[in-house]
Formats: C-alpha cells, sequence, structure tokens
C-alpha cells in the first residue's frame, strides 16, 4: 500500500469515530480533482448560472455528513464515493435549471448563436439538411413549424430530444445525464420522435421531420 494510500485509511478511520478534522482534511486533497470533473460535465448552457467551484463545495458539504457512515462501511472506494456526491449534485442542478418553465434555459436565446434558441438549433438537425441555397428558405420554415411542434410536447418529451439534437448528445451521455439506465433513454428518445412524427403528420398531411 502506498504512503497516500496509508495515510487516507488513517484518516478514513478517524472520519468513522466523528473526527470532523480528518474527513474536512480528506476532502479538501480532492477538491480539485472534483471541479474539474465537474468542470468537463457542465452543460455549456448553464455556465452562467453555474459555477464548477460552487457545485464541489455543495457536494463536499453533502459529502461531510456523510463521510462517518461511508468510512465504516466502504462499500467502494473513497475517490469514487466522492466522485459519485459530485456528480449527484450537479445532476441535481443540470435537471433544476433544465427542466421547462418560464425560465428554462433551453428556451432562452444563445448569444453565441445571433439571437437563435437552443430548441431552434435542435430543429436544425431534426429537419433534413438539404443539400444548397434553394433549399434554405424551404428547410427555414420547417425547422420553425417543427420547433412550435416541439413547444406543445410534454416537457419530458421536449428535454430528451433538446439533449439529443441540440447539445448533441449520445444516448448513453443522456442516460449519465439524466441519471437513468441507458434502456429507459431508449424508450424515451423512440416515443418522443414517434410522438413528433406523429404531430408533424397531423400538421401537414404525411410529411415527416
Amino acid at each position: 500500500m502506498k504512503a497516500g494510500e496509508v495515510d487516507t485509511e488513517e484518516l478514513l478511520r478517524r472520519a468513522a469515530g466523528g473526527d470532523a478534522t480528518a474527513g474536512g482534511s480528506l476532502l479538501e486533497r480532492h477538491r480539485a480533482s472534483l471541479r474539474r470533473i465537474v468542470a468537463r460535465r457542465l452543460d455549456r448552457r448553464i455556465v452562467a448560472r453555474v459555477d464548477p467551484s460552487d457545485v464541489v463545495q455543495e457536494a463536499m458539504s453533502i459529502a461531510i455528513a456523510e463521510l462517518p457512515r461511508f468510512a465504516r462501511e466502504r462499500p467502494v472506494s473513497f475517490a469514487c464515493w466522492l466522485r459519485r456526491q459530485a456528480i449527484v449534485r450537479l445532476g441535481w442542478l443540470h435537471r433544476f435549471h433544465l427542466r421547462t418553465g418560464m425560465r428554462s434555459v433551453a428556451r432562452e436565446v444563445s448569444c453565441d448563436r445571433g439571437g437563435r434558441s437552443e430548441e431552434a438549433a435542435a430543429m436544425d438537425n431534426l429537419v433534413d439538411p438539404g443539400t444548397g441555397p434553394s433549399t434554405a428558405a424551404t428547410r427555414a420554415e420547417r425547422a420553425e413549424h417543427v420547433r412550435s411542434l416541439l413547444d406543445a410536447m410534454a416537457p419530458a418529451d421536449r428535454e430528451i430530444l433538446v439533449l439529443r439534437y441540440a447539445s448533441r448528445l449520445s444516448l448513453d451521455e443522456i442516460a449519465e445525464r439524466l441519471e437513468i439506465s441507458p434502456g429507459a433513454v431508449k424508450m424515451r428518445y423512440a416515443r418522443a420522435m414517434e410522438r413528433l412524427r406523429a404531430l408533424v403528420r397531423g400538421s401537414t398531411g404525411g410529411s415527416r421531420p
């Protein structure tokens, strides 16, 4: 066992006995690495609202309260457990800020897109891209039409489509973001696409996105 691991074991032993100072020292060792993990996973649409350092601080505040029990039970490695605390906290913040509502950032205007929303970006990817200048007007009309249909969809359906087409996340990445199984994401995605297609068929007499 390496020297650092021995030291960690000693701090965990003391934390198991309720030594808050030992627990705090142990957590501080991982602050920088946790911040890097959070910064990499932070959705770019909420970077103006959420600071990775704040996420880490909140996660560590939760972890310090749970540390004595973890130190006694040791279900996983300490590093894995602490990383999970940060990811869970970040996942909650993503859901809080990205769920639909009056101030949902998924519906706010993105300055770097010249005044176009993330959902508008999603529509560019839901419609056929076309091959030349002659299709641009048609694409714009279709994108706006599909966007209006997306507005009418259930929040859960709209969320997964925005994550898939605006954020360009894979289904596995969406599963990690929403903290649900990949199988559940695939089912939700398939249902959302079918509902969107049904709305498009009903409004255009058979056209598909």
